[in-house]
């Protein structure tokens, strides 16, 4: 973490959902190979999930998308994309929405079940643990704050401890305005942000995750909470015009979510992510999707990880 944390703050320097309780239907293996279909939900976010549709065209793609893909071939069904919002995501894997608001999770309303796995770079939480099976994770993250780079904020110089790292960062926010993102991993709840004496403010309905920057660019806010996926994505998008000052989080981790009971089915994505870590195909897309990562994260991406099959 120490090494990631100069990594990133030198980068700047240089470069200058989720999941309801109730389960109304829900098809495990043996349903979805006869069914023939393996129903991917998926919210567009990152280099994770990227999805455009018009009248007369349609474009999917991205990390989640190949490695659910690749799954369903190697279950010998089809694969089926079914778009969602952080709103309806929760409802279309188990059948009843759910929200995580001021630390406690609250359900809403029943909606019909449209797919069997969610993955769109879905960060591992305790809540949304509740609520779903996670496969093994398949992708590093963190959340950082994230700064203009004319802001007075200064990236903070690595202790060496994460904890200290990160009551150091929440110091320097008191009074200053932290944009943020609730329903996400960017929660302000999550990490006690309204604790710490700063001007939290959430977007408008409707933003999404990878508008963050644009907003403090355009000077919604001084600064703004950010994972390390889209932080990648924000330094090569905009060198020179933000800064990252610091974690907010510990280091957290990305999977697959699946509902309580789809255990088969959540057993055979770990058995396919670990053939894909060891045959090469994860490798390389990763390399394709988020190349700048290894620099980063490269003990994550050198370490075998089939725990828990």
């Amino acid at each position: 973490m120490r090494q990631l944390l100069r990594s990133l703050i030198a980068a700047t320097v240089l470069g200058a959902g989720m999941l309801a309780s109730p389960l109304v239907t829900a098809d495990d293996l043996s349903e979805i190979k006869e069914r023939g279909v393996l129903r991917h939900i998926g919210v567009p976010y990152a280099n994770f999930v990227s999805y455009i549709k018009t009248e007369e065209f349609e474009s999917l793609s991205g990390l989640d998308v190949e490695i659910v893909k690749g799954f369903a071939k190697s279950l010998g069904v089809k694969y089926q994309y079914v778009p969602a919002q952080w709103d309806t995501v929760v409802g279309k894997l188990n059948g009843q929405n759910a929200l995580y608001l001021n630390s406690e999770i609250v359900l809403g309303e029943k909606s019909p079940i449209e797919g069997d796995i969610i993955a769109n770079g879905v960060t591992v939480l305790d809540w949304r643990e509740e609520l779903a099976d996670f496969s093994i994770d398949y992708f590093p993250s963190a959340v950082w704050l994230v700064a203009r780079s004319d802001s007075t904020l200064t990236p903070i110089k690595p202790s060496g401890d994460i904890n200290k790292d990160i009551n150091l960062v929440k110091k320097l926010i008191k009074n200053k305005d932290v944009l943020a993102m609730e329903q996400s991993c960017l929660d302000p709840h999550l990490y006690n942000l309204y604790d710490t004496g700063a001007n939290i403010i959430l977007p408008e309905p409707g933003r999404k995750l990878n508008e963050m920057v644009p907003a403090i660019l355009n000077n919604d806010a001084e600064t703004t909470l950010l994972d390390v996926a889209d932080t990648l994505i924000a330094l090569e998008k905009w060198p020179g015009e933000i800064k990252v000052i610091g974690p907010i989080s510990q280091d957290q981790r990305m999977a697959a979510a699946f509902r309580k009971n789809s255990p088969k089915l959540r057993h055979a994505f770990n058995q396919y992510l670990t053939k894909i870590r060891k045959d090469g195909t994860y490798q390389k897309l990763i390399e394709k999707h988020y190349p700048s990562v290894f620099y980063f994260y490269g003990d994550y991406f050198s370490e075998s990880n089939e725990a828990d099959l």
